[in-house]
């Protein structure tokens, strides 16, 4: 009997194998549902594609729904790689990929936005609305269905629902309150016991932060009294990594008809015009998310936490994990903790600390799609009145002539008496939030007099030199931050400006000067000059070579190579801020730099820079071009000196250059670019609209295509294309016109 039960347990246990082979094909062949393919080519049918002469995208429709279908159809023709990457990082879910590299960002970002809050909007949302979260998806499934040689990673297939995962299109959309990885990785590695014992970390020093990437931008709104043709005009210059979106236009017969940058995955235009008006999105830094310092203890195997005196239970819920390891998956779940204040995301001196913020928003979402379609100024102040766009300010030009700067968007009120900056005490009501600040009630610049509007990542209250807002006039709290070297570049080159042209202002934005050499390298002389004479005569060539330079970065210049290489080592030098605002008053920080780093470390340094350079190139006369270079690996990572590669004269922008081209070496001797300039536009707006744009390298990720860095030495240059906004001029320079599914190479 027992020899016949283990034969039948052996003929099931081959079955079961011999089913989890076909599993996997059973599971897709179920996602493809019929249904659906027929929903999805009749809207293929009303949806025309034209790739014009660089490879843009332009997208026609019957309805809104159709152009979001093509939208999402043409997006992944060009990087599904990269959609899948961002929904991996949206839904906390890079492990399945990554590893345990990865973990505790998927940790964080599942406490955060909960997928069952975003199911639960998917299925309240507006009918109008909802049609255009299931053309999202239908979009990429439909894509996925023509090209079963495509093999997602993780998703085969997407829902409705994941766009409301991600509602926010800048480079740095999840607020965090300035709590650091390294802080819920300490926090959710340990036992429930230590749980509370963890001490926190300063933020990053800001030379890592400019070697990790960029997620500064350049916003200007120029008055027409400032403009050549007597009309606005707006310019757009995002700093993020490279490639990071896609450049499209979208027109339906529903009133759409717009031009700009999408980030991957999502399906409204981030940073773009219409014919009557554009925005230009620059990561804000009014406090819009706070850590609370909760007061916890433990009861009966329970947490809880005080709150007006009472103990309040602490909130659980199980985060799951897949995590690869090498061919296996592993199956892992975290508790998560929460307070009614948000997801505890860790813990210093003996207090955990919970979020409360705005990360996830249908209403971001909504308020972000109506902006594409705003007519006029009384639309778009319509779209921006639903509060809910948390990370970015705006600067906004349109045809009427207006000119109009927001700094931010959904901005809590709070009690003025305690420092924001800082974690505040959970346990008592006093530090709740009062609602959020009315559009009329946050820091706005309309139509100043100067004529010209500049944002940078920096304050406000120098945006538009006299015509700046008052700082009295607002609680700390709305702009904590300080001032930057691009914001005093920017002032220096816009506040005498007269009858610009497209052209000039693309040149303005274009202006190579580094303004924080201004600050270091005054002192870099003054140690040179108080030096021994063995020291004088070792240095005396670099040094005079940096004393002759213009402070504006070349090709052909070699005193670019020397102060970059030195000005990064003193970077390095920065002390810690020790909170997210106190980081963004970088000229501050600079000036105090140099009082404090000896004269003789200064030299040392430069020395360093002098033998390195020698090393690396045989020479330390290298001109910065030479060193610095743009490449476009047909991978995307794998650079290489002996590769061709074209010298770029600029530098990323933490120096102050407006333009931004951040690199460093990767494995090589020379200095490859990754992160800076991306999309870049600068509009008119005429009776009849005019533009011109460029993008990073191209519009195709395919390295066959010419569409794969025609645009390259545009981008590099300040060199832009015209673009192609009426139909008519698109016909003429189109490369392909067809529908979704007809298959494009």
């Amino acid at each position: 009997m027992d020899k016949l039960f283990g034969k039948i347990a052996v003929t099931i246990k081959a079955n079961f194998i011999i089913f989890s082979m076909f599993l996997p094909a059973l599971v897709l062949a179920q996602k493809i549902n019929q249904k659906e393919i027929k929903r999805e080519k009749t809207l293929a049918k009303s949806v025309t594609i034209i790739r014009d002469n660089w490879g843009v995208p332009h997208i026609y429709g019957k309805t809104d729904a159709a152009v979001v279908f093509g939208l999402m159809y043409a997006q992944c023709e060009d990087n599904f790689k990269g959609i899948e990457r961002n929904y991996l990082y949206q839904l906390g879910k890079q492990t399945e990929v990554d590893g345990e590299t990865n973990l505790y960002t998927d940790v964080q970002l599942q406490l955060i936005a909960d997928s069952a809050d975003a199911i639960k909007d998917y299925k309240t949302s507006a009918p109008w609305f909802r049609k255009l979260l299931d053309a999202f998806a239908d979009g990429i499934n439909y894509y996925l269905y023509k090209h079963p040689e495509v093999k997602p990673k993780v998703f085969k297939h997407f829902e409705p629902w994941y766009a409301l995962m991600f509602t926010d299109g800048s480079v740095a959309a999840t607020e965090t309150g300035g709590i650091k990885l390294s802080e819920t990785k300490d926090f959710y590695s340990t036992t429930p016991e230590k749980l509370g014992a963890v001490t926190g970390q300063p933020v990053k020093n800001i030379y890592d932060m400019v070697n990790e990437r960029e997620t500064g931008s350049n916003g200007f709104a120029i008055a027409p009294s400032k403009s050549a043709s007597g009309h606005a005009l707006l310019y757009i210059n995002p700093h993020v990594p490279f490639y990071f979106r896609s450049e499209v236009e979208l027109v339906s017969d529903e009133g759409l008809n717009a031009y700009g940058a999408v980030t991957w995955g999502q399906f409204f235009i981030y940073q773009g015009f219409n014919k009557h008006c554009g925005w230009m999105h620059t990561s804000a830094y009014a406090d819009v998310a706070d850590l609370y310092a909760e007061k916890v203890s433990k009861k009966d195997g329970k947490w809880y936490y005080e709150y007006d005196g009472k103990l309040r239970p602490i909130i659980t819920r199980e985060l799951s994990f897949k995590i690869k390891h090498n061919d296996e998956i592993e199956q892992r779940s975290i508790t998560g903790y929460y307070t009614h204040h948000g997801p505890v995301l860790g813990a210093r001196d003996g207090k955990w600390l919970a979020l409360k913020a705005n990360n996830r928003s249908y209403n971001a979402l909504v308020e972000s799609w109506l902006i594409t379609k705003a007519n006029n100024l009384a639309e778009y102040k319509k779209a921006m009145n639903m509060l809910s766009n948390a990370t970015n300010s705006t600067v906004y030009a349109d045809d009427k002539g207006n000119t109009i700067f927001w700094y931010g968007n959904y901005i809590p009120k709070r009690n003025p008496k305690y420092d924001w900056s800082l974690p505040v005490d959970g346990s008592t009501s006093a530090t709740e939030w009062q609602g959020v600040h009315k559009l009329s009630e946050i820091i706005t610049i309309t139509n100043p007099a100067t004529g010209w509007i500049q944002n940078c990542n920096s304050t406000p209250y120098t945006a538009s030199g006299t015509s700046s807002p008052d700082k009295s006039k607002y609680p700390v709290y709305m702009a904590p931050d300080g001032e930057n070297y691009r914001a005093v570049t920017a002032i220096r080159i816009l506040k005498d400006a007269k009858n610009l042209t497209l052209d000039e202002l693309v040149a303005k934005g274009y202006d190579h000067y580094l303004a924080a050499f201004d600050d270091l390298l005054p002192s870099l002389f003054k140690a040179y000059d108080a030096a021994p004479d063995s020291v004088k005569q070792s240095l005396a060539e670099p040094i005079k070579i940096l004393q002759q330079w213009d402070r504006n970065t070349a090709i052909h210049s070699v005193a670019s190579s020397l102060a970059i290489e030195w000005g990064t080592l003193m970077m390095k030098a920065l002390p810690p801020p020790q909170t997210d605002q106190e980081s963004t008053f970088i000229t501050r920080r600079f000036q105090t730099l140099v009082k404090t780093i000896s004269p003789a470390q200064q030299l040392a340094w430069l020395n360093d820079v002098l033998q390195n350079l020698q090393s690396r190139f045989g020479t330390w006369k290298v001109e910065w071009g030479e060193m610095n270079r743009y490449q476009r690996p047909d991978d995307g990572i794998s650079f290489d000196d002996n590769k061709p590669s074209i010298p770029v004269g600029l530098t990323g922008s933490g120096f102050g250059q407006l333009p931004s081209f951040q690199s460093r070496t990767m494995n090589t001797n020379k200095r490859y670019g990754y992160s800076g300039n991306s999309f870049i536009a600068v509009v008119e707006f005429g009776t009849r609209l005019r533009a011109k744009s460029i993008v990073n390298g191209g519009s195709s990720f395919d390295p066959a295509s010419k569409n794969f860095t025609d645009q390259e030495q545009g981008i590099i240059d300040g060199k832009f294309k015209d673009v192609l906004f009426y139909k008519k001029d698109v016909l003429k320079h189109a490369q392909r016109s067809y529908h979704p599914g007809d298959g494009f190479k």
